[in-house]
């Protein structure tokens, strides 16, 4: 009778590896992309990292963390209710439990303030400012006479990249993480002609020499960097435009930069097939959807067809897919488990996570041996 049961044990054992063994070679990354939580929501995070994203078979996250967390090296860029490294260890465990590889993120050069406020690096260490010549306005409007979306940091400033390697060190040690995400999407500011160190200078050697520049820091420590991809495609020739693609000729920057730097290849209109853009030049790629499902589910029949019949050195480089939430971890979890109804019109972020993962597994379970 004990022999059964330990048979009937190991049988179990085996039909439950099949699923996870199938997914890591269809699709080795597959990831979700989200704010850190504030300190009073990493209990529900936990939880949710615990009884949702662990079973769903995500095994990688993302996680912006900016200034949401107590930093020594620099405690005055740290928001006032920040995450405490008890916070993050708690993170860090159940993500460790699961084999959950955690990538945390600080928007580096891009994104240094949002609608009218100032990111905490401008607004601490204002001379970093690449247009410190436009002011922040009372009441946001898009389009606007200065063309501001985001501030930008000045690539070029002298003192910057000595604080903001300090956070990247800390926040990347405190995750124990092997890899740091930098942002870099949407940057609308680079060499502008008034700034007195980037003036005139060409702005796709401009954002490669950031990239590489950060790329550089972290394989000091063995760390690898990723970013989004949008700021490398041409937006004029694709017709993608200056959000998904760029308009002010970073996009130069691609045949510039190191390969081992990893695209985060965002799109979330239309299932654009630019991983293989990517592949070709030579780089690690994902694909990453937001709120649309139908959209999100091509994306994925596209990784895994790529994956399907490329030669061996593409089909490495085609990683798997990351879904992205664009809300605060408290707005979408009470999204997702119905606590408020989706009021976005374009898309709901919570379904379309559902949906890319239920279809995820199901390649998983499709592809499955049976014990025989």
């Amino acid at each position: 009778m004990k022999k059964i049961l330990f048979l009937f044990c190991c049988a179990l054992s085996v039909i439950s590896v099949f699923p996870q063994q199938n997914l890591d070679s269809l699709l080795p990354v597959r990831g979700l992309a989200i704010a850190a939580p504030k300190p009073d929501g990493v209990e529900r995070f936990v939880r949710f990292i615990d009884e949702e994203l662990a079973p769903r078979n995500v095994n990688t996250l993302i996680l912006r963390v900016d200034y949401n967390y107590q930093y020594t090296s620099h405690p005055e860029l740290a928001e006032s209710n920040a995450l405490s490294k008890a916070d993050v260890q708690s993170i860090v465990k159940v993500c460790k439990r699961h084999n959950i590889r955690i990538v945390p993120q600080i928007n580096l050069l891009g994104h240094q303030s949002w609608a009218g406020t100032l990111g905490k690096l401008l607004e601490v260490y204002p001379e970093f400012d690449e247009t410190p010549q436009v002011e922040m306005p009372e009441n946001y409007e898009w389009p606007n006479e200065d063309g501001l979306y985001c501030k930008s940091y000045c690539p070029l400033h002298p003192e910057v990249h000595k604080v903001v390697f300090a956070l990247v060190d800390e926040i990347t040690k405190a995750f124990e993480a092997d890899a740091f995400h930098a942002g870099m999407d949407e940057v609308f500011y680079i060499g502008n002609e008034k700034c007195p160190r980037c003036g005139g200078r060409d702005k796709a050697e401009l954002y490669a020499g950031e990239v590489t520049r950060i790329r550089n820091h972290l394989a000091q420590t063995g760390k690898r960097l990723w970013i989004w991809g949008d700021r490398l495609i041409d937006g004029k020739s694709t017709g993608m435009g200056m959000w998904e693609a760029s308009m002010n000729n970073t996009h130069r920057a691609i045949d510039l930069i190191p390969r081992d730097v990893m695209i985060c290849d965002w799109h979330y209109e239309r299932a654009d097939p630019t991983a293989v853009y990517f592949a070709m030049k030579g780089f690690d790629v994902a694909t990453c959807p937001w709120r649309k499902k139908e959209v999100a589910k091509k994306q994925l029949s596209q990784m895994t067809g790529y994956r399907a019949n490329a030669t061996p050195e593409m089909k490495k480089r085609f990683r798997g897919m990351i879904h992205t939430i664009w809300t605060d971890a408290d707005s979408f979890l009470d999204l997702y488990y119905g606590k408020t109804k989706n009021k976005d019109k374009q898309g709901d972020q919570a379904d379309c996570f559902k949906v890319l993962f239920d279809e995820i597994n199901s390649l998983g379970e499709a592809r499955a041996e049976p014990f025989d």
